[in-house]
This record gives structure tokens, C-alpha cells and sequence, in this order.
């Protein structure tokens, strides 16, 4: 099954308006509008639920002497962590706290310098990416594996597409055009989210029904 195209989107919130279909996003003032309740919409059904469809993993290697400075490339900063891996000696790496981090590298006159056993987060790229150091500072290159949930970025063209299901998005998106338009006669802005709602609340329940250990709390 093809996935959802940008337009393909904006058409189906058209047609439930009552509206005459576009042949591209940008056609007119209210295929440009539903475009932007489009991507609200899929942003919001993107942060409800670790979804499989994002999982990806980015490598980080890192150079000797060098403990600040790293960016997690194409991970952008809505991204959530599901573990880190030095996948050159086979360990995992631990979260760490700012103020702990600072004590550690400003509060001894010779800091450590090792294979670093913790990660930070800590600003962002000019690119959008988030950045990470590492502690203790790492002695040589080590390959820092990131296994990650990274979200989709709005769509722009036509035929962008995304990997979440359209339902959730397409009803959601109708909810936020008919309260920006006004009641019609037709279905209301609070009878089509509680429909939206329905609808990714079913999608979320069938991905743990194939993943139940998704939804496992693990201790530390």
C-alpha cells in the first residue's frame, strides 16, 4: 500500500468540507490553509506513541580528546532516546546530569580520560540536530550507536509523504478546518476529533498488540 501523499491528504480534508480537490497544495487560499491543520495533525499523532515506523539508529563517532561537540545528524530535537550502544567495546552508555558533568570536567585539575560510559544532551546544530558530549572524555574513536524515535519533519511538497496512517490525520486535520470555518450543517469540529481521537487511539492499540513489549516498564 503507497503511502500518503501530502496532497493526497489536503484532498481527502477537502472533499469532507465540501470542497472542490486541488491539484496542488499551494492552489489557493484554503488548500494552503488545510495543508498547515495537515502537518498540526500528523506532528500530533507523531507525539502520541513511540512509533515502530520511526525507529532509526545514528552512529556517532567520536575523536580522541574531544568530549563536546557532537551532533546526532538527522535526528533533529523531538527525537527520544531508546538506548546507546559503544558498539566498538560492546557496552551501554548511561545518561548523565548537567551539574554532575560540570564538576567532573571543571572540578579536578586532570579530568578522566577513558572509553566514556555516559552521554549528554546538551544544545543544537545549525542544522536543527541535537548535540551530545560524552563522559569521561574519550581517549580514542569509539562508534556511539543511537537507537532512536525520530519523528518526520512537516511535510512542504506535494508529494511528501509520511509513514504514519492518514485516518487519525485527516479527521484531525478536518476538526481544526471546521473550527476555523464555523459550524456548516455538516459534521461538528468536536464530533470529528472525538473521531480522530478513535481513530489513532485504534492504530496505537493495534501496534502494542503487535509489540506488547513496547509497553513494558523496565527498571534501570
Amino acid at each position: 500500500m503507497a503511502l500518503p501523499t501530502f496532497l493526497s491528504l489536503v484532498n481527502d480534508v477537502l472533499v469532507r468540507l465540501r470542497e472542490p480537490t486541488v491539484s496542488t497544495v499551494t492552489e489557493n487560499t484554503l488548500s494552503n490553509l488545510v495543508g498547515k491543520f495537515v502537518n498540526d495533525a500528523k506532528r500530533e499523532a507523531a507525539d502520541a506513541y513511540d512509533w515502530d515506523a520511526f525507529n532509526t539508529a545514528i552512529t556517532v563517532p567520536t575523536v580522541a580528546n574531544q568530549y563536546t561537540g557532537y551532533s546526532i545528524t538527522g535526528a533533529g530535537v523531538r527525537c527520544k532516546i531508546m538506548d546507546v550502544i559503544n558498539t566498538s567495546r560492546q557496552y551501554v552508555l548511561d545518561p548523565m546530569d548537567h551539574a554532575t558533568l560540570d564538576i567532573e570536567a571543571y572540578g579536578t585539575a586532570n579530568p578522566q580520560k577513558t572509553t566514556p560510559f555516559f552521554y549528554i544532551f546538551g544544545g543544537v546544530d545549525s542544522n536543527g540536530d541535537a548535540m551530545v558530549k560524552f563522559w569521561p572524555i574519550p581517549d580514542a574513536a569509539y562508534n556511539i550507536r543511537f537507537s532512536l524515535i525520530v519523528p518526520e519533519d512537516d511535510m512542504v511538497n506535494d508529494y511528501d509523504t509520511t509513514k504514519l496512517p492518514k485516518e487519525p490525520i485527516v479527521l484531525n486535520a478536518l476538526a481544526r478546518a471546521l473550527v476555523e470555518r464555523g459550524e456548516d450543517g455538516g459534521l461538528a469540529s468536536s464530533e470529528a476529533y472525538a473521531l480522530a481521537k478513535k481513530s489513532l487511539g485504534d492504530l496505537i492499540a493495534l501496534e502494542l498488540a503487535r509489540s506488547p513489549e513496547n509497553d513494558a516498564w523496565v527498571p534501570a
